[in-house]
């Protein structure tokens, strides 16, 4: 029978809650196909490709059953979601208070009615103290990828990412603060099929974290669901941000704050607004108004007003915790290092904490 299967999983402990982002998809195997299919992959490993993701293009609506366990396996809560209509989960399991929830329990209940389907065991993550993160991007960051074209599209779709050359110095700088405890997130715009390319090349390098956010191309077609709209298709501002904005609402106001981006893009403004935030504690009406002029920056009505809010959340809890360090990376090519680190902003703000980038060669 076809039986849901998990795409992904972050679960982040928190005080007062495990934030929890899921999403689930059905297997494309019966049983015996499956597991043909798995003795051949035991004989020739190879990396994967995104087409091989395709299928994940699909949307089914799902219902997750998690219970919160004890340390000693002892049952804490039970707590039912539903999906959207793609299979995606964003949802919160509150603590409750005497006993911490350590390990969790995930069954499927929508798809077999009167079967709960186990669909795996998890340790959330515990953000440690002192809090620190590195949020980075992926693609021309980490990987010097190349999407202009049809057939340069075509080429990475077929074939693993490491036929596109690596980014020494990025993944040299990665790992150097991932030795210093720091907790690693993935953002990037490429489509959420490339998940399990990008981990695959992720973890051949030793760079080990589940906690990767990729851009659901189905959110930008759908009328009724999703943040994304038409015009995310080539502008990546909205969507980078608030995915960082995001993860920084489920891990809390970090004590360090690294961000690796790359200058051929907006990471750039992206990083700067939110040191605006954390750093310059800049009121978030005022800098939205300034930012949403900008074309990376466009938005629809829905969008303002979602974000806005989590822009104020954001905000409150800054104002409430001790102004951490921030430090922001850019990775250029030789040509452009000078004209960056002479740019005038045209953004105010912009130019106020541009002394918290360092601009480098790879």
């Amino acid at each position: 029978m076809r039986r849901p299967k998990l795409v992904h999983f972050t679960g982040i402990e928190s005080d007062e809650y495990i934030y929890i982002r899921a999403s689930l998809t059905y297997s494309s195997h019966g049983k015996f196909e499956l597991l043909e299919e798995l003795n051949q992959n035991l004989k020739d490993i190879v990396p994967t490709r995104p087409i091989q993701s395709l299928g994940l293009l699909s949307s089914n609506v799902f219902r997750l059953k998690i219970i919160g366990l004890s340390q000693d396996d002892t049952e804490l809560t039970i707590r039912y979601f539903d999906s959207d209509s793609f299979g995606n989960f964003n949802c919160k399991l509150p603590q409750p208070g005497v006993s911490k929830i350590v390990k969790l329990k995930l069954f499927e209940t929508n798809s077999h009615p009167g079967l709960d389907l186990l669909i795996g065991s998890f340790i959330p993550t515990s953000i440690k103290k002192p809090k620190k993160i590195l949020v980075t991007d992926f693609d021309k960051t980490l990987v010097d990828t190349r999407y202009s074209s049809m057939k340069e599209l075509y080429l990475s779709l077929r074939n693993p990412i490491h036929y596109f050359p690596p980014v020494d110095k990025s993944i040299a700088l990665i790992t150097e603060y991932i030795r210093s405890e720091f907790q690693p997130f993935v953002v990037s715009a490429s489509p959420h099929f490339y998940e399990n390319a990008i981990r695959d090349w992720l973890y051949q390098r030793q760079i080990f974290t589940g906690n990767i956010f990729l851009k659901d191309y189905r959110n930008i077609f759908s009328f009724f669901e999703g943040d994304l709209s038409t015009k995310d298709l080539k502008s990546q501002g909205f969507y980078k941000l608030n995915t960082i904005v995001n993860i920084l609402l489920m891990t809390g106001i970090p004590d360090e704050l690294v961000l690796v981006g790359d200058g051929f893009e907006s990471d750039t403004i992206i990083y700067l607004t939110l040191a605006a935030v954390l750093i310059g504690r800049y009121d978030p009406w005022t800098l939205w108004n300034t930012i949403k002029r900008e074309e990376s920056f466009r938005l629809t009505n829905q969008q303002h007003f979602r974000f806005l809010s989590k822009f104020y959340q954001l905000k409150n809890m800054s104002d409430a915790h001790p102004k951490g360090k921030l430090k922001i990376y850019i990775r250029c090519k030789q040509k452009m290092l000078q004209n960056l680190e002479t740019r005038v902003f045209k953004l105010d703000f912009a130019n106020q904490m541009k002394h918290l980038v360092h601009y480098y060669v790879g």
